[in-house]
């Protein structure tokens, strides 16, 4: 087949126009195109007086060999790729060897789990949290009646922190095997809109990713997996290895349990504080990382449409508008825009006692009143939190219990206005934009549970972004502290072969370990992590690309 890309046409085109510009752009007869299949859409709304959607298009035809000979160094005319995903091990049988196992049951860990139990390795799979019914309950206990159930909560339990998202399935990786398509494809099989095959911007929604998580397990089990819920690790059992290498023999289960083990994923996600504890505390290697931290934003979706497409807005083929938006400051820090939401609602995310946590979520259809985003900082440990693998860990704490306490103690958050905040006022009451946060929001001076330099960052951007998209600085657009939980402030570093720096056959893996940011890219590494633990298990010295 023949892949063309880059077909632009109007937003409101009939249906054949597609294939008349195929049959244009490869210039033969209407009757020599036997089948056209999107592969990919998006959108250019860069003129808002004439969006078009721009098409990525599989092509079956008569002579391919000779239309590829004539578009030879043309990018956008080329052989379709193969995207099929191949298995890199099969499980010997009879296996005598232990089952690997997998901790953690967020995305990364989900397809770590999947791919291990496809490949026939039988795996088990342990989560802190409880099962995603159960879990959701405990969720909705926090955000309707401040009531945090620290093990299970938006942060813990099966489907990870992005479950309660927009489930966004995008990322700026390269991936040049396709693993991206293994990870969608399977996600249309639990139960994902097809759509998301094909849309360049595809997401999912809460709701609908509930019960994915489900299937999935129920796939996992059916090859021969486990999954063990209410399980947290505890401590890892070491031995010193022939190479005076320490390696991994078990885990110590919070039951008292040790759980024998050689082949462990560590997928621990980026809010596992008291796991990176326990690792540093083991002396497993690990370094501080960069992240990020800020507020919410949130403005009616409106006015986000409005400012992205125009008279276009509202239009079926477009659906909620988002945006991306960042700011180089003059006191060298950037500002960002992060896990925007469209049509969403703004969550109470915490998995500590005593700490507010904001986070941002949509179902599919993003039909809620506000768009929200998260409105970021970078931050470095050289300059904000030096000396400590876990200081960062110590930074985000200390943010959300000044959060905590902004808010009133009971978990509401602190909130401000914009006008307010570039006054550098207080503000006391809410404005025309009402904040989705449950379960509630306190107005009051965000600069209570700030650093300076992130008001002052923010004071500077939210001006420019506004000369970007109209309504942006609104006086009433409202701000809900804080955003820390944006990426792991810790790497659990590892080697080419995946495996821990100095204890053999422990693979980091994930957000959590530093390795990926978003539901997509967890699962890739999830992927490439499961590929390393079976050549490993079969004693293949390939390492896992």
């Amino acid at each position: 087949m023949i892949r063309i890309s880059e077909l632009k046409l109007p937003l409101d085109h009939p249906a054949e126009a597609l294939r008349e510009a195929v049959v244009r752009r490869l210039g033969v007869d209407e009757a020599a195109v036997r089948s056209v299949t999107i592969a990919r859409r998006a959108n250019d709304a860069r003129k808002k007086s004439a969006i078009l959607l721009v098409y990525t298009v599989d092509v079956d035809a008569d002579d391919e060999a000779d239309i590829l000979a004539r578009f030879a160094g043309d990018n956008h005319v080329r052989m379709t790729p193969d995207t099929r995903y191949r298995f890199v091990a099969r499980a010997p049988e009879p296996s005598t060897a232990r089952r690997p196992v997998v901790v953690g049951a967020g995305p990364c860990g989900l397809f770590a789990t999947l791919i291990l139990a496809q490949m026939g390795f039988r795996p088990i799979l342990l989560e802190r949290g409880k099962d995603v019914r159960r879990r959701t309950k405990d969720t909705w206990g926090l955000w309707r009646r401040s009531e945090l159930n620290p093990e299970s909560n938006v942060q813990f339990g099966e489907g990870g922190a992005g479950t309660f998202s927009d489930g966004k399935l995008w990322s700026q990786i390269k991936d040049p095997r396709f693993l991206s398509r293994k990870v969608l494809t399977e996600f249309v099989e639990a139960g994902a809109p097809e759509d998301i095959l094909t849309e360049a911007h595809p997401h999912i929604g809460t709701f609908r990713l509930v019960s994915m998580v489900e299937h999935m397990r129920a796939k996992v089990e059916a090859l021969g997996g486990e999954y063990r819920f209410d399980t947290r690790v505890d401590d890892l059992e070491l031995a010193e290895g022939a190479d005076g290498r320490r390696r991994l023999v078990g885990l110590h289960l919070h039951d008292g349990n040790v759980l024998e083990a050689d082949h462990v994923v560590l997928a621990l996600g980026h809010s596992a504080r008291d796991s990176f504890a326990m690792l540093h505390g083991r002396g497993v290697y690990m370094e501080a990382k960069p992240f990020s931290i800020g507020v919410r934003i949130e403005h009616p979706q409106s006015w986000v449409d409005k400012a992205r497409f125009g008279a276009c807005a509202k239009h079926p083929d477009l659906g909620a508008a988002a945006y991306t938006l960042s700011h180089h400051c003059s006191n060298g820090r950037t500002v960002y825009s992060f896990c925007m939401c469209p049509g969403g609602r703004v969550v109470a995310a915490t998995s500590e006692a005593g700490r507010v946590v904001t986070n941002g979520m949509s179902q599919y259809s993003r039909a809620e009143f506000n768009a929200n985003s998260g409105l970021v900082v970078g931050i470095d440990p050289e300059r904000d939190y030096p000396g400590h693998p876990l200081a960062g860990i110590e930074l985000q704490r200390w943010l959300e219990e000044m959060a905590f306490a902004a808010g009133g103690g009971d978990y509401r958050a602190p909130a401000q206005r914009v006008e307010d905040l570039l006054a550098g006022r207080a503000s006391t009451a809410i404005g025309e934009v009402v904040p989705s946060y449950k379960p509630g929001v306190t107005p009051t001076d965000l600069a209570t549970c700030l650093p300076p330099f992130v008001i002052e960052s923010l004071r500077e951007a939210i001006p420019i972004f506004g000369r970007q998209i109209a309504g942006y600085d609104h006086p009433d657009a409202i701000m809900t502290g804080v955003e820390t939980r944006t990426s792991s402030p810790v790497r659990v570093t590892r080697g080419r072969d995946f495996q821990s720096l100095n204890v053999a056959r422990l693979f980091p893996a994930g957000e959590g370990a530093g390795y990926a940011g978003g539901i997509l890219s967890a699962a890739i590494d999830g992927i490439k992590v499961a590929e390393a633990v079976a050549l490993s298990i079969t004693g293949d010295v390939r390492a896992a690309a």
